[in-house]
């Protein structure tokens, strides 16, 4: 009890501006990525912190950040600007909420590592890197043009590491080429031949016996054509977005260095080529549908494991079903959209694209008729779907995703 006469005084509590900056550094760091973009206009000691070396390093003390999934969407308007492509909005997976990319217009996203993404621009071809935080970016040198010839037509762009790697695919199959840029020396490698897989050779031979036969009669091209069920002229050669013509997944096991990753792209018939960076060889992955059924697939990578998403119709039955790439080659089934979820694409004539992170696939389902479409998040470990809310000033064609790190240097 307070003695007579005597003041009561009220201690004003403790905050944010008490703690010492390492602390307060440290506190930031923990903060959701998104907030990172305010911090500057708090107050001049924030302001301060967040341009520090020594706040990014408690960044980096952080082990792991919820991914951004960056969101592109085709332009409907002529092919001029069909190049102008550019992110539309970008998903955090730990806000659960979309926000306006804050990426350079122009150039064109074509594949992200740590918490980098690169750029392409469509007209020139350079590549450039970005950190979407910090706003660093950095110009990469024109790679060596010293390819084989007929090795130029590009196939895929990949991205992993840390000291990230770029990769170029280059060249058609079976004669495929690699050009590596590697960060910690600031060059690009000589460029190299890939070749088959020894245990592919026998099956190889016979997917090419199969092709000969195929074409046999329609002018000895890579096209094979058939009749949907409702009577269209069908071509099997891969129509893709401009926005992922040269998409490709990567699996690191792992550190993520070069002995660990594989890189997955979609052939221009649809198959699956797997691309052992390390040991410079590919394999074409066995089909999971036929060449002449008619669906949609893309591939992505996510926990070290290559998947497969195919969106396809059986007697008016639409199915969106995850295909694991399990040792030896062969696919198995690791997750499917619910029937009642999937049944809204009944008839439509839809693309579908993909990418994974962590333990999930984000996928984008987009229709060329205006048809149904969405973004869905899978978990591959538990097979739970979960349909992400609209965006009505936008129909994504595709995606790319981020793990958001103050610290990534480029």
């Amino acid at each position: 009890m307070a003695a007579a006469g005597s003041t009561k005084r009220k201690r004003a509590a403790s905050g944010l501006a008490d703690l010492h900056d390492d602390m307060l550094e440290g506190v930031l760091a923990r903060l959701p990525p998104a907030t990172y973009f305010r911090l500057r206009a708090v107050s001049r000691r924030w302001r301060a912190a967040a341009d520090s070396n020594t706040f990014r390093a408690a960044c980096a003390r952080v082990a792991e950040r919820d991914p951004w999934f960056l969101m592109l969407e085709e332009e409907e308007e002529e092919e001029e600007a069909a190049q102008r492509r550019r992110p539309a909005v970008v998903f955090d997976s730990a806000g659960r909420s979309w926000a306006r990319w804050r990426g350079a217009p122009g150039s064109l996203p074509v594949a992200a590592a740590g918490g980098l993404v690169l750029y392409r621009d469509p007209a020139t071809g350079e590549l450039s890197v970005a950190n979407p935080l910090t706003g660093a970016s950095r110009a990469l040198p024109p790679p060596p043009t010293s390819y084989a010839p007929g090795a130029g037509a590009l196939q895929a762009i990949a991205m992993y590491g840390s000291p990230y790697r770029v990769v170029l695919i280059t060249g058609e199959l079976p004669d495929l080429w690699t050009v590596t840029f590697d960060s910690s020396t600031g060059a690009w490698g000589e460029a190299a031949a890939l070749s088959r897989k020894p245990e592919e050779e026998a099956a190889a031979s016979e997917a090419a016996r199969q092709r000969a036969a195929a074409e046999d009669g329609e002018g000895g091209d890579d096209t094979v054509y058939f009749l949907s069920k409702s009577g269209d002229v069908v071509a099997t050669t891969m129509q893709r977005s401009a926005a992922r013509q040269y998409s490709s997944a990567v699996a690191c096991v792992g550190g993520g260095g070069e002995a660990e990753a594989v890189a997955y792209f979609l052939s221009r018939s649809g198959a699956v080529v797997e691309c052992d960076l390390a040991r410079r060889a590919f394999a074409e992955l066995p089909r999971l549908l036929p060449a002449y059924h008619e669906y949609s697939i893309d591939v992505a990578a996510c926990g070290g494991a290559a998947y497969a998403v195919v969106l396809s119709e059986f007697l008016d039955a639409p199915s969106l079903r995850v295909w694991e790439l399990a040792a030896g080659g062969a696919w198995r089934q690791v997750a499917a959209m619910p029937p009642a979820m999937a049944h809204a694409f009944r008839g439509a004539k839809a693309d579908v694209n993909c990418v994974g992170h962590g333990h999930r696939l984000m996928v984008c389902v987009s229709s060329a008729d205006a048809g149904p479409s969405g973004c869905f998040l899978c978990d591959v470990r538990t097979n739970r779907w979960e349909e992400l809310p609209p965006r009505a000033d936008a129909d994504f064609v595709a995606a790319l995703s981020f793990e958001p790190r103050m610290e990534a240097a480029v």
